[in-house]
């Protein structure tokens, strides 16, 4: 199984995704971020983007990756990443249906306050104008269809721990 952890970039997914994996039998941790970087460090470079998402290889490789680690470990796969486009979400989750692949996708919620003051105070990253730039797209996606495809946690008064065992509880019913 996957345990997605979807939301917007500065919600917590990096954070909670470990705690998870630690609260889960037989879980390990996947970053789908990593495929993207690897599609990143391509020489001569692909064609420009501002987000490796639109490249259309990641997404199939997202899959791919998902479900040849879970057919040669079995276990649960937990994996933190932000998906904001719709149909980029329906490609992965479709190419996981298609190999027989579950998944619990959660989305990580915060209200825009919280989120602005979370990335602007970052000690680790520092304030990210590109964490910032996906705050609209988020709320522009929880609202049309992003909330309706997950079981939402909301983070604003959570830590990442309340959260990642309210996950892994959700898992285990």
């Amino acid at each position: 199984m996957i345990v997605w952890i979807n939301g917007t970039h500065g919600v917590g997914k990096t954070t909670t995704a470990p705690i998870v994996r630690r609260l889960l039998p037989d879980a390990r941790v996947l970053d789908a971020e990593k495929v993207g970087e690897t599609l990143m460090d391509i020489t001569p470079g692909l064609p420009g983007t501002d987000n490796f998402q639109h490249w259309p290889p990641w997404r199939p490789l997202v899959v791919e990756t998902a479900r040849r680690v879970l057919d040669y470990t079995g276990g649960t796969l937990v994996m933190p990443m932000t998906v904001l486009v719709e149909e980029y979400w329906r490609e992965i989750s479709a190419g996981l249906a298609h190999h027989a692949v579950p998944v619990r996708h959660f989305v990580l919620h915060a209200d825009q306050e919280t989120l602005r003051g979370r990335i602007e105070g970052d000690a680790v990253l520092g304030p990210s104008p590109f964490r910032l730039r996906h705050l609209e797209a988020y709320a522009e996606a929880a609202r049309t269809w992003l909330h309706a495809e997950a079981e939402v946690v909301d983070t604003t008064h959570r830590t990442p721990a309340q959260a990642a065992r309210l996950i892994a509880e959700a898992v285990r019913r």
